[in-house]
């Protein structure tokens, strides 16, 4: 045999090798539940026993005599001489790993490297020993050449069983080099760029014989780019097909009982984001297991089942895919975490106790955040959370968190399909046109000229505007990249969306629509949030991708009120932050007080009748557009006599996605005036007073209102 053709034949054999020991970890996982399955002991005996002969034909000394000590092992087990406990497959796992580390070696050098295995074999050799079976001649018979070879030449014309479907797979499929692949693709990115120029130039013509053959061509173009594509797709199970391995050894290092169930394995990524992921999600697996659920003890206790869940799922929305990891278990102890980030100087004390639940788990993402005591091989030395965050981040996703103490914890991760070619809506902003990938919009919106001077409000100088009865923050691409004031004319507002967040973008004018290829920043643009990337335009031009989650933190909207906790701004500081001209919600309150509401903090105005008012955990709730929304008595929250009345005046505020309602004896009036607040009282939920239409007017400390009666719900 020439070298050229054994070293062929050694790449096959790594090849199928690395995902025949996929398949043979999965069989371990099932014998461990049916020691008897007498199907799947005949399959991993012969997957051995051909690896065995292969290597030992290919002169892979390492692996055919690892194979053969692993390979007596299974025989016993497959004549029923050996019981599959969990000591026993946990030795197979120890044993497949090490035939891993030996085709790792053979896969970047072409020969067997250094790896010492001698220990394991000799482990192998003593169960066989024990045993009291005579061990199988030395060698063993080499079998006919390939994977799947049945340990005696079949009788029949044809093989039976699964092995056969194999052989017939093979028929109709050819293995491509993955770097082929991506050589492919990057063709095609540019067959696609050329594909918009030729359609740009066609359009600005009025010559019928070109338009023609180009319409064909763009048909061709997308039909190519569409194919290319679907061979670079594969499905999220076989990245999900090494959990059930992590689980299985963590929960028995942990002392704990764990049923692993997977949704949705057949839905299909991109394999560029499928190994951007990879990490991120066995960090948040093994952090579910670590943290997360309980010893079947402490659940006992608890009054839970000893066995734990942890769940997996994976769906397509909107064109992305979702993966949600959810367990039963403890969920987050709020004043847990807290008490850590004050230690590490994260936050102080007292802003801590007003923050929502959303910002405190906000927390578990900064870096160097553990909530762990002491340190161990798994947890403890606050690295994860935070690189989990920035790796989802840094393909377009993003990571979400919520926990339900004492019952269960859900993240949820949002990421593309694919990160070579996307949809994306082209805008103008001065002279240069910039590129928003359609994943990041919601909705556009025009605005004349004679009415953007009305309905675009002002509150603390943040331009806002009321869309269906919320109050969408606008930012500026021009103030963003530094363009100055913007010619006279209609607005054009992008409503768009970062961490589950809206806000509006407001650019020059929107252009069209297109499918373009992503191309890297250069180094010297790597730094810049506002942008993710460059793409070439149809006249050849470049246009920068805008980065939606870059321009959002920027400015603020993600997460806003912990940046203003983090940079140590207390009572004081948010009180001298109202001076100035505001949008206010004026309401009356017991024993005739007046207070006012910043008009950003209201979502609407409803009233409700008293025998809609339900109670959940103690605290008045009602029923409130498909979801249950805590009601704060704000009279009652101050000290404040209250009134009777036959109906709940309330005042809708939104944090975060959840909605609160605030409830007050009167609406007053809505205003737009200069206030000077002085902070001349310590009564918590009050920020300070003002003169307001000529009486003291209290200034209301909403999220520290909100955030007491979140903790009792």
């Amino acid at each position: 045999m020439t070298s050229d053709k054994q070293q062929e034949f050694i790449r096959d054999l790594v090849i199928e090798s690395t995902e025949a020991l996929d398949q043979f970890e999965q069989d371990l996982l099932s014998l461990e539940k049916n020691e008897t399955d007498a199907d799947t002991l005949h399959r991993i005996f012969r997957l051995i026993h051909s690896l065995k002969g292969t290597s030992g034909c290919l002169a892979l000394h390492k692996i055919e005599e690892l194979a053969h000590s692993g390979e007596n092992v299974l025989s016993l087990m497959r004549d029923g001489r050996l019981r599959a406990s969990k000591e026993l497959i946990s030795k197979l796992f120890a044993f497949s790993d090490g035939l891993r580390t030996i085709l790792g070696e053979v896969g970047q050098t072409g020969r067997e490297g250094s790896s010492d295995h001698s220990a394991l074999i000799a482990d192998l050799n003593a169960l066989h020993r024990a045993a009291s079976i005579p061990p199988a001649a030395e060698g063993g018979a080499a079998g006919t050449f390939g994977l799947f070879a049945d340990e005696e030449p079949a009788p029949a014309p044809a093989a039976a069983g699964p092995f056969a479907d194999a052989a017939a797979i093979a028929e109709t499929a050819i293995r491509v080099d993955v770097e082929q692949l991506d050589r492919i693709m990057d063709l095609v990115g540019e067959l696609v760029l050329a594909r918009n120029q030729i359609v740009r130039f066609a359009g600005s013509t009025q010559d019928a014989e070109l338009v023609k053959p180009t319409q064909q061509l763009n048909l061709i173009t997308s039909k190519l780019q569409e194919n290319i594509m679907k061979t670079r797709m594969q499905p999220i199970g076989t990245l999900w097909n090494k959990f059930p391995r992590i689980v299985r050894d963590l929960s028995l290092e942990l002392g704990k009982q764990i049923a692993l169930t997977m949704e949705g394995a057949d839905t299909e990524l991109d394999r560029t984001i499928l190994e951007a992921i990879k990490d991120p999600l066995t960090h948040l697996i093994r952090n579910s297991i670590d943290h997360g659920l309980e010893t079947p003890e402490v659940r006992a206790a608890a009054g839970k089942p000893p066995e734990g869940m942890l769940k997996l799922r994976a769906l397509h929305e909107g064109g992305q895919v979702i993966i949600q990891i959810f367990d039963d278990g403890a969920g987050i102890d709020r004043e847990k975490v807290i008490r850590k980030a004050v230690q590490r100087n994260l936050v102080n004390a007292d802003d801590a106790a007003r923050m929502s639940e959303r910002e405190v788990y906000a927390l578990l993402f900064q870096p160097g955040f553990s909530t762990a005591e002491t340190v161990t091989n798994l947890s403890g030395r606050g690295v994860g959370m935070d690189v989990v965050k920035r790796n989802i981040e840094r393909i377009g996703g993003s990571v979400d968190l919520q926990s339900e103490p004492g019952r269960s914890t859900t993240i949820r991760i949002k990421i593309p399909l694919t990160l070579a070619i996307v949809p994306a809506l082209i805008v103008r902003c001065g002279q240069d046109r910039y590129a928003i990938p359609q994943a990041s919009i919601v909705e556009l919106v025009r605005i004349g000229e004679d009415e953007a001077a009305t309905v675009i409000e002002y509150v603390d100088q943040c331009p806002v505007y009321r869309l269906r009865g919320h109050l969408l923050p606008l930012v500026r691409l021009r103030d963003q990249l530094q363009l100055g004031t913007a010619p006279s004319g209609p607005v054009f507002l992008l409503v768009v969306q970062a961490e589950g967040r809206q806000f509006g973008l407001v650019v020059d004018s929107i252009l069209d629509t297109e499918e373009i290829v992503v191309k890297p920043l250069g180094k010297e643009l790597k730094g810049l949030a506002v942008y993710a990337g460059a793409t070439i335009m149809g006249d050849g031009r470049v246009a920068l991708i805008l980065d939606i989650i870059g321009i959002a933190r920027r400015v603020g909207l993600l997460n806003e009120r912990a940046s203003a906790l983090a940079q140590g701004k207390s009572q004081e500081a948010r009180a001298a932050g109202a001076t100035g001209r505001q949008s206010l919600l004026l309401v009356g309150l017991g024993q005739g007080r007046q207070a006012a509401i910043p008009l950003s903090s209201v979502a609407r105005l409803e009233e409700f009748a008293l025998d809609s008012i339900e109670l959940a955990g103690g605290s008045e709730v009602v029923q409130y557009r498909g979801e249950i929304m805590a009601l704060v008595d704000i009279s009652k929250a101050l000290g404040y006599e209250t009134g009777s009345a036959e109906e709940r005046r309330v005042v809708v505020y939104a944090l975060h996605g959840r909605s609160f309602g605030l409830c007050v004896e009167r609406i007053i009036d809505v205003l737009d005036c200069e206030v000077k607040v002085q902070q001349n009282t310590a009564r918590p939920g009050i920020l300070g007073s003002a003169v307001v239409q000529k009486r003291v007017t209290d200034f209301l400390d909403i999220p520290a209102l909100v955030a007491a009666e979140a903790r009792s719900l």
